[in-house]
């Protein structure tokens, strides 16, 4: 009885028995009373009582009148039951019954409903109705077996509407259901840790969107342990070279291989300084995606930070025969941040481009105010460029889109995803526009008055 498809067939037949009494109940009641008018007016009966009202002013006598119709009607009846002949007043007191046992008596609100009102210059004054006896030993006249089989016609056409609703409930409940059965099994298969499961994207809207955020949840849970897993290794791969430096020069040593000098003890210094930036750098990327970095924001003036930021790459860029320039308007707006990890944005973004432009290229580090509320730095490369189904996974930690460059060049893959963290704690935005082969510009905002 918890099956959601059990609920939605009990659902559907409730519906669908109510609207059955809904429609069947009216319609059978306006059956039985439009065809009781149709007697009487066939018949002139009605016509003829409101004849008599109007003439004597009430209904007394009216017996007579009515009893002689009534032995009419049991003589044309051959072989049929008659129906009986019923009149009340305007109130529903029983003024006259072929039927004695009716006597005395009131008609119904329901009886009154189906009978037939006699109305004189506007008012009724009275009701005429036909009783039809369920037991006599006589067959029923045709008009009353014609009301009968109307009635179970009616009632026959309700109960197969309800049997059709019960099929028809059963049926789209169990397709409804469906999806979500087949959901259910992929869900518990990736618990299982098979991520490679797809359920398919179709059904009623609802049913489809669940598809569809299931799948994106699915792709996003794979590309997820994809980087976990080169996040494992891309770490053990950045401890394990300097390690082993350190490693082999502390044997070397120890071995008299290597004479116990300056130089040899300078050299392992500078393999923990790598690995010390680079758990700082793991440290730092923990915080910022757990929401615990701390910023001291205030007034900066943009154009100080990138100059000075651009000075301190100058040795770095000749080295490489790389022009890297600054280009600043003078009305630039200064802006609300904190300026130590707006540096270390400009640094990282700058290094990055160093990295993948060739000797003879240009880095220009640009800012403009060209939205309200906010100042968008560039930092823009002719360097080698980024294919297009890498640019969604740039800011991601250990990306690479060349993976041996980077290491080669000494780039753990951290600095991007780092200046994600910081640019967004600002509540600034950051993005890159790329072509491979034609170069990169790496952009960012920044607020102006505390807001972006």
């Amino acid at each position: 009885m918890r099956r959601l498809w059990v609920w939605l067939t009990i659902s559907f037949i409730f519906v669908t028995l109510a609207g059955v009494a809904l429609v069947v109940v009216p319609i059978e009641r306006q059956a039985n009373a439009a065809f009781r008018r149709y007697i009487f007016q066939e018949s002139g009966l009605s016509t003829e009582l409101a004849s008599y009202y109007a003439h004597t002013g009430s209904w007394a006598g009216v017996e007579r009148l009515l009893e002689r119709r009534a032995a009419r009607l049991g003589q044309g009846a051959g072989r049929w039951r008659a129906p009986a002949i019923v009149l009340a007043d305007a109130q529903g007191r029983i003024v006259f019954s072929s039927v004695p046992r009716r006597l005395p008596g009131y008609l119904g609100r329901g009886e009154r409903w189906q009978a037939v009102p006699i109305r004189v210059r506007g008012r009724i004054v009275g009701y005429l109705d036909l009783a039809f006896p369920e037991r006599a030993p006589r067959p029923p006249s045709p008009a009353a077996a014609f009301l009968r089989t109307l009635t179970q016609t009616i009632w026959k056409a309700a109960l197969a509407a309800v049997a059709l609703g019960v099929v028809l409930g059963l049926i789209f409940s169990r397709v409804l259901t469906a999806p979500l059965g087949r959901l259910t099994a992929a869900a518990r298969a990736v618990a299982a840790g098979d991520l490679s499961q797809r359920v398919p994207e179709r059904g009623p809207e609802e049913v489809a969107e669940l598809g569809r955020a299931f799948n994106q949840m699915t792709e996003a849970l794979a590309r997820a342990e994809e980087l976990r897993r080169n996040l494992v290794a891309d770490i053990a791969h950045e401890l394990r070279t300097p390690l082993t430096v350190i490693q082999g020069n502390l044997r070397a040593i120890l071995d008299g291989v290597f004479p116990l000098e300056t130089s040899e003890i300078a050299t392992i210094y500078d393999e923990t300084r790598l690995l010390s930036r680079l758990v700082n750098d793991l440290r730092e990327l923990a915080q910022a995606e757990a929401g615990q970095l701390h910023l001291s924001r205030r007034r900066t003036d943009v154009a100080d930070l990138i100059e000075a930021a651009v000075t301190s790459f100058i040795p770095v860029a000749n080295e490489q025969d790389v022009a890297l320039t600054a280009d600043l308007p003078a009305d630039l707006p200064a802006v609300d941040v904190d300026p130590d990890r707006i540096s270390q944005v400009l640094r990282n973004l700058i290094a990055n481009a160093l990295r993948h432009t060739p000797s003879g290229g240009r880095v220009t580090v640009s800012a403009r105010s060209e939205t309200p509320g906010a100042v968008i730095v560039r930092v823009t490369d002719t360097g080698t460029g980024i294919a297009a189904e890498g640019l969604p996974y740039v800011f991601e930690r250990f990306w690479r889109a060349d993976r041996s460059r980077a290491r080669d060049s000494g780039g753990a893959g951290l600095g991007l995803a780092i200046a994600r963290h910081l640019v967004e704690a600002h509540g600034g935005q950051i993005g890159v526009e790329s072509e491979l082969g034609r170069g990169s510009t790496f952009w960012f905002t920044l607020p102006i008055d505390g807001k972006a």
